[in-house]
Parts: C-alpha cells; structure tokens; sequence
C-alpha cells in the first residue's frame, strides 16, 4: 500500500502562499528561540536550587515572595496583543515546570477533584505540582503541618455568602502562615443526567453554593429540594449515582462526572468571586506589594476596648480591609479578631503600627505577610 502524505493547507487566495510559507516559517524560528530560551531558564532554576539547599527538598527553594515580583514584571512588560491573564498563566506554567525538574511540590487542597479549590491551585501554582485532595478544611491545615503536604489552599471568603468560618477557626489552633492568596471568579452550572429542569427533583451542592444561586434558584426551581453537602464535586458525585439529583458545580466537575449542563451560570452577582488562602509553614519576605493578616484580642473588654486597640493602624496610616471576628472557644463571649492590613510586616508603617497593637492586646500573632493575589 502506497504511504500517504499529511494534508497540506489549501492554497492561499491571490498567490499569497510564499507569503504564508514565509510568515510560517519565521513562527518556527521564534518557536525554536523560546524552546531554547525556557530550556535555559530551566537550567538556572537548578542552579538556584543547588545554591540553596544542595540536599534539599523543593519547598526549600521555593519563594512566593519571588514568583510574585516575575509576575508583576511579566505583566510590566506586557504590550499585547496577549492579554494580561494569558501572560500570567503562560509564565505560570513555565515556573512550574522548572521548579518541578527534581520533584514537584506537594499541594493538598480542599477536594475531591473538581473543586474550585482545586482550579485555585492550578492557578497559583501551575499544572507541575502533585495537587493532593482531602475531604476537610482541617485536613489540610493537617497535613500541612505534619510535612506531608508543602503547601495548602483552602478557602477563606466568598464576595457573595461572605467568610468560610471553620478556615479562620483552625488558625486558633495552627502554627501556619499565610504565605499567599488566589482570587477566583466563580462560574455555577446547574449539572445532571436529566435532560430539562422538569425531571430534576433535589440538588446537592455546598452551602456557599447554595447561596450564591439562590435567587435563580428561587426563580426557576422554587420547589426543589437543596441539600447542602461537603463540596460541589460530592454533589457531582450524587447526581451521577442518583436519580433525580443535580448538582451545582463548575464546568470541569461536570467534565469529570460525565454529567451535562442543565443551565449556564446561574450565580447570582455577576462579579461573583472567592478568595482562597496558601498554607504554609514558614513567614514569607517582602515581595513590594503585600498584605498582612494578623490575630489580635485586645488585653481589656471595657467600652471601647477596640477603638483602643487599632488606633496604632490610624496613628501609622496603614489600611485594614477585613476584619472579622470568632469566639476563642477560651470562655464565653470571648472572641478573637482576624484583620487583613496592605502592606508587608516589615514595612516601617506596618511594623511601628503592630508593635502598638502588640504592647494593648492579650493575645497576638502575625498569621502571615504574603503577595497580594494578582488578578
């Protein structure tokens, strides 16, 4: 049997193919170049790396701080026609990769496969990591600590329901830091076997879930059961399995679980998003622009103990853009607060303004200084 030859593009109109040909093969020049170019920066990567730590591991290595500034810079330089968030991915990926020549890290996440904790971690981290998926907040806070898992992602908030308490909870008994933060904006898609809403008897999806659809939920499916279940994967895993059962979930949990898409983007706030904290196990330095999250309760309970106790922010202008508080568990109507500064711990502002929050509260810990998430 004769061999074949592959297809061949048609001809150009107008007598442009030695134009084509010759535009073509300019394109696989550059493409030789920039395989070049990544093979070398791989090579400096392992350098950097025995530099370090000759025996060590890669999370020895490894700094947010300095991802953080070639991304800022990646993004410095970019004139198009890329957009900024394919330049940010594109030089994602290649960090990743060189960082992973000798061993990947080792990322546990809030799981199963299928979450956005999950597309969290592939954003921040690249697709050359071991992403390792737990069933728990807690267990990730877990293996973190044990050494198991290098790094964490977990959720912390969500622009629509608000704080994912048991996160902030498990800083109350964690030596951790926060050592970086992922924004996501959240697409939800109604997902099942059936084949119209009609047939669609109950749905299962976490509670933030839940409750950033629930008005189209209100809307289009009133009477329907909702169950609120650990992750939005589970639900997926449901409605799988179940008769009946749809699941709200993103677009690669539907991949996964084989299911359809029942109803496109049915979140209720248009600019729906949520932020997810890196876990780590060591402070991070300053990568130039940087938040601080601090845990603070103050030392007296009277009436404007709290006024009193953040004064030092304004006296120091520096900014608080979250804060939050939980029940130290300690006694009854105790808590303890979470806040969020801009700025690096080490910065001069930040850090005079911490030492006054340090010398009028009972209890203190800087819970991390980290790169501000990037897009």
């Amino acid at each position: 049997m004769a061999a074949t030859n592959p297809p061949s593009d048609p001809p150009a109109p107008g007598g442009k193919e030695p134009l084509l040909q010759g535009i073509r093969q300019q394109i696989d020049a550059v493409d030789a170049q920039i395989h070049q170019l990544i093979n070398d920066r791989a090579r400096l990567a392992q350098q950097v790396g025995l530099s370090k730590h000759k025996d060590g591991h890669t999370v020895d290595f490894y700094r947010p701080e300095r991802e953080a500034q070639v991304l800022r810079m990646a993004l410095e330089r970019n004139h198009g026609p890329l957009r900024d968030d394919e330049i940010l991915r594109l030089f994602r990926e290649i960090m990743s990769a060189c960082l992973a020549q000798e061993q990947p890290l080792k990322i546990a996440f809030l799981g199963p496969e299928g979450t956005f904790t999950q597309a969290a971690v592939l954003k921040h981290f690249g697709h050359s990591v071991r992403a390792l998926p737990l069933p728990a907040i807690d267990d990730v806070f877990v293996e973190v600590q044990a050494g198991t898992a290098d790094f964490g992602v977990v959720p912390i908030e969500n622009s629509t329901e608000g704080t994912v308490n048991n996160t902030l909870d498990r800083f109350l008994h964690t030596s951790l830091h926060i050592c970086g933060e992922v924004e996501l904006r959240i697409h939800h898609f109604l997902i099942g076997r059936m084949q119209d809403l009609a047939k669609v008897q109950r749905i299962c999806a976490h509670a933030q879930a839940l409750g950033q659809c629930r008005g189209w939920l209100d809307e289009h499916l009133p009477e329907v059961e909702r169950i609120a279940v650990s992750s939005n994967a589970e639900g997926a895993r449901r409605a799988r399995d179940e008769q009946g059962t749809a699941a709200i979930a993103g677009e690669t949990a539907a991949e996964i679980y084989g299911l359809g898409i029942l109803a496109p983007r049915i979140e209720d706030s248009a600019d729906n998003t949520t932020r997810f904290l890196v876990l780590g196990r060591q402070l991070l330095r300053p990568s130039g622009d940087d938040r601080t999250t601090i845990m603070v309760s103050p030392a007296d309970e009277g009436a404007g103990a709290l006024l009193r106790l953040l004064e030092p922010l304004a006296v120091h202008g520096v900014s608080m853009t979250r804060i939050e508080s939980r029940p130290s568990r300690k006694r009854k109507w105790h808590y303890v607060f979470f806040i969020d500064l801009v700025g690096h711990a080490e910065d001069a502002g930040v850090a005079a303004a911490l030492d006054g929050l340090r010398e009028r509260a009972a209890l203190f810990r800087i819970v991390g200084s980290y790169p501000r998430a990037i897009l």
